[in-house]
């Protein structure tokens, strides 16, 4: 693009901004401001780089931007009380960009070394890590009683509200007052002989949903068929809500299951859960050549669906696992997780590992070795992102992590397609694959996760 046309977009589309951003610190001593009610940008930035810049860009501005694959600049300008385009014109140097207008969605903005077509990759606004954190909920407990003893008595004792429940486990998560009346309730059940265990609940965060992506995938193409004579294949998705999905694929959802109490969903993107049973349903194309029997069985484990910024627990997580195992899964799901190490969570998953089930799970969108749940359990197959045959920027590079997948995937919604990136999309990724070849198979888990080693397997210092 020409100096003449760049500047002319900066002047006639740069003016469309919304809101107020707080500034940003990039380093000790870097700055970068965007006052969208006044169009004025302040930056103060020594060495940062692209990628980094054009998220603070995306979160003040709440323009969708794209970034032309392989495109690298270590900023560093200052100035103060600029105009948009002038500001982005220091920052971006000789970098083209454009920004695009949207007449029933927010401008993208578009930044490219040789053509807009180009800048095909879309940047995710920063996200304050504090919302992703995991939590002990502190007025619950989570109590699994021997056999034949009866809960709602001992809560009454306890003065605590039974607010879930997992029968066949003799499990119940139990709220209270507060954390005072929490404290002294565990102190009474540590010494009970009805008691099997007692455990602390976690927050479970909600996984980063789809943006918009500037161009759409191939639709699948999908043929449901009879299942063989071993029976149907079914993946529990233990996720957000599933929409449907159109394009003669929900057909292959089963009926959805909630733990979490009603769906309401959006109509206006999609949720994680869909966008992870669209990654499945096209790994499953790539596999069978387009002819499958398996089916998804989509269990909603979080408040309202998957809506806002709600949180599940690690209570409600160990139950969407119960249900997709009572509805038939072989193969199940878990794009999602927290720093938080349940022993009750893991106790059942030890559960269903022994029913010959398969489990994969989301490793972790932060580049740390740290473990991640419900991927770090040993009876779960860990699943991390590879970008172009290397291990991706932002994936978990734990000694956990077993597996490594693709982490991108778009999505269609509408009439506009989504993007999602992360190891939620590996693990999905992952489990089509293995659902596919438990098909193809005869159903023999052994042979389907030597497949998946052999193909997908990732050493990272010492993984399982």
């Amino acid at each position: 693009m020409t100096n003449r046309v760049r500047r002319s977009l900066r002047v006639g589309t740069l003016c469309l901004l919304f809101g107020w951003a707080q500034p940003w610190r990039t380093s000790a001593s870097d700055t970068f401001a965007w006052n969208t009610n006044q169009s004025r940008v302040s930056a103060d930035i020594r060495s940062e780089s692209l990628p980094k810049l054009l998220e603070k860009v995306a979160t003040a501005t709440g323009w969708r931007v794209f970034i032309e694959p392989e495109t690298t600049r270590e900023v560093s300008a200052k100035f103060t009380d600029l105009a948009p385009g002038d500001a982005l014109h220091l920052l971006l140097g000789e970098i083209n960009f454009a920004l695009v207008p949207g007449t029933n969605a927010s401008p993208r903005l578009f930044v490219f070394r040789t053509s807009q077509e180009h800048a095909t990759q879309p940047i995710q606004p920063a996200k304050p890590k504090a919302q992703a954190e995991s939590k002990v909920i502190p007025n619950e407990l989570i109590v699994r009683l021997k056999p034949g003893v009866k809960i709602d008595e001992l809560a009454k004792l306890l003065g605590a509200k039974v607010v879930g429940r997992i029968d066949s486990l003799n499990a119940y998560r139990l709220q209270f007052d507060d954390a005072t009346a929490t404290t002294a309730a565990r102190d009474q059940l540590a010494s009970n002989s009805d008691v099997a265990s007692v455990d602390n609940n976690f927050t479970v965060p909600r996984p980063e949903g789809p943006q918009p992506a500037p161009n759409g995938a191939p639709p699948i193409q999908l043929q449901l068929k009879p299942p063989p004579d071993n029976g149907r294949i079914i993946v529990g998705l233990v996720d957000t809500a599933v929409q449907p999905l159109g394009n003669n694929l929900d057909q292959f959802l089963l009926k959805q299951v909630s733990v979490a109490g009603d769906i309401q969903l959006s109509s206006d993107s999609p949720t994680h859960g869909t966008a992870m049973a669209e990654t499945l349903l096209r790994s499953l194309q790539s596999f069978t050549q387009g002819s499958t029997s398996v089916q998804i069985l989509p269990v909603n484990v979080y408040p309202g669906g998957g809506a806002g910024d709600a949180s599940t627990s690690t209570f409600d997580v160990a139950n969407g696992i119960i249900q997709a195992v009572n509805g038939g899964a072989k193969v199940i799901n878990l794009s999602l997780g927290s720093s938080s190490d349940s022993p009750f969570l893991q106790s059942v998953i030890q559960d269903v590992s022994k029913l010959n089930i398969a489990m994969f799970a989301a490793a972790g969108n932060e580049p740390v070795t740290t473990p991640f749940y419900p991927a770090a359990y040993p009876e779960v197959k860990a699943v991390t992102a590879i970008d172009n045959g290397q291990l991706a920027s932002y994936a978990s590079r734990g000694s956990f992590v077993a597996l490594g997948a693709p982490g991108t995937s778009i999505v269609p919604f509408g009439n506009l397609a989504f993007g999602v990136q992360g190891t939620s999309v590996s693990s999905a990724y992952t489990s089509g694959l293995a659902a596919g070849y438990l098909e193809t198979s005869g159903g023999n888990v052994s042979k389907m996760e030597t497949f998946l080693n052999n193909n997908f397997g990732v050493k990272i210092s010492g993984g399982k």
